[in-house]
């Protein structure tokens, strides 16, 4: 049996298709991804000319063998036993890369926490809550969404929580 391919808008990603279908307020901002720059997340900030609080990474962890979305500043790290806590769990660690991609049918650094092909239980950073708008992946690297952390929360089943460092 052949694998069913999600459906696209012409130029659209699954993060987008999403947001749409939703009816969710977002902003769309592209920019030419450099392969070469170190950091996905601050190189997203950099071409949006927007300041890295408000620009937000999504890492794919292991969370007592359930993978789980944590979305946190891209100014900061993933702090993995306040993951844990937050969902009830007891150890964290990163999930494989490429299981990552798999699961969630989108390639390194270019994650969305919306339209992944398998939902997983999400986590956003507090921090989000103290800003009107933020910035996470539209679904490939060069392309984000820009939306109310309201709104991704609520798209995400998202738990709100303290998981970031400075």
């Amino acid at each position: 049996m052949a694998k069913k391919k999600r459906s696209q808008q012409p130029g659209g990603t699954p993060a987008t298709v999403t947001l749409t279908s939703a009816g969710i307020e977002f902003t769309v901002h592209a920019y030419e991804h450099d392969p070469a720059h170190p950091s996905y997340g601050e190189e997203a900030a950099e071409a949006m000319g927007v300041s890295p609080e408000r620009v937000f990474k999504t890492l794919i962890a292991d969370v007592d063998g359930e993978l789980t979305v944590a979305v946190v500043p891209v100014a900061g790290s993933l702090d993995l036993k306040a993951l844990a806590a937050a969902v009830g769990g007891k150890r964290a660690a990163m999930a494989d890369p490429a299981l990552a991609e798999r699961t969630t049918g989108y390639v390194r650094g270019g994650i969305s926490p919306l339209g992944q092909r398998k939902k997983l239980r999400t986590v956003l950073d507090d921090s989000a809550k103290s800003h009107p708008t933020i910035c996470v992946s539209a679904g490939r690297r060069g392309l984000e969404v820009e939306l109310s952390p309201t709104d991704l929360a609520g798209l995400t089943d998202a738990v709100v929580a303290p998981i970031a460092r400075a």
